[in-house]
């Protein structure tokens, strides 16, 4: 569990210039599987610190996904 907050703190952090296409592919299917993991364990903890994570997670996928639909 400890070393999923990591990952999730690393994919929050990450910087989105000079990424290609495949990059922003990459990363939004690695924040998809990083968020639903997240999920599975909030729903038996209910822990706030995740659903925040899980918060913060989501709008820096969303700002990956919306480069990728082409709109800057």
């Amino acid at each position: 569990m400890e070393e999923l907050k990591e990952e999730a703190k690393e994919y929050i952090g990450m910087s989105m210039s000079n990424m290609s296409t495949s990059d922003r592919v990459h990363a939004s299917r690695k924040g998809k599987r990083i968020v639903l993991a997240l999920n599975e364990i909030y729903k038996e903890t209910k822990d706030e610190d995740i659903m925040d994570l899980m918060k913060e997670m989501t709008v820096k996928k969303q700002k990956i996904e919306k480069r990728l639909k082409g709109r800057p």
